[in-house]
């Protein structure tokens, strides 16, 4: 499980989505959201918009992986569709904050990769959440006050990246899932393979 955090704006929804065009062993996780969807989201595919009645009822049935309140709305990650994916042999990425994070760390902690994505600068920052359009100014603001406060998570993280050129960072992303998938642990049928190779000499 590959987790991507980051302030909002600071891009982490666009490596994703690079990751994802680029690799066809990985799979998004898709959130659950009580808030209303953004022009152009779709139910399904960016995220699963429910009430919030139905988003507690979840909850309660421990059928989340984890959860948040943030800006006033839910967010969850539904346990059947990650657990199917891995059962698969299929890696997940994660779109999440650093709170679901730390659910995630307690509830599933033995194959999970944290990766933490931090912009160049705080005007950076501002400028994209602005260029977005998507928000109000008094929205924009929040974020950005909530920034200073996700940002000092950083170190509960494995890997960062200072998002100041996105190929190189899309780059750094990758090498980051590639060396990953080359831990000895992660290796599925390594021993027999060894195994075989010593009977052999």
């Amino acid at each position: 499980m590959l987790v991507l955090s980051s302030p909002s704006g600071a891009g982490k929804t666009t490596l994703s989505r690079a990751l994802l065009d680029s690799d066809n062993e990985i799979t998004m996780s898709v959130s659950m959201t009580t808030r209303p969807p953004r022009p152009g989201e779709l139910h399904g595919k960016d995220y699963y918009f429910v009430s919030t009645e139905d988003f507690g009822i979840m909850r309660n049935k421990e059928e989340l992986l984890e959860h948040a309140k943030v800006f006033g709305n839910y967010y969850g990650t539904p346990r059947a569709p990650v657990e199917a994916a891995l059962a698969e042999g299929r890696d997940v990425l994660f779109d999440i904050d650093w709170q679901g994070t730390q659910q995630l760390d307690d509830t599933m902690p033995n194959d999970l990769v944290k990766v933490f994505i931090l912009p160049p600068s705080a005007q950076d920052l501002e400028r994209r959440l602005n260029r977005r359009a998507q928000d109000s100014a008094d929205v924009v603001a929040s974020r950005m006050q909530k920034a200073s406060d996700e940002i000092s998570h950083y170190q509960e993280y494995d890997y960062i990246i200072i998002n100041d050129d996105l190929e190189k960072s899309i780059e750094e992303l990758r090498s980051i899932l590639k060396a990953e998938r080359l831990k000895r642990h992660r290796l599925t049928g390594l021993a027999n393979f060894v195994k075989r190779l010593r009977d052999a000499l």
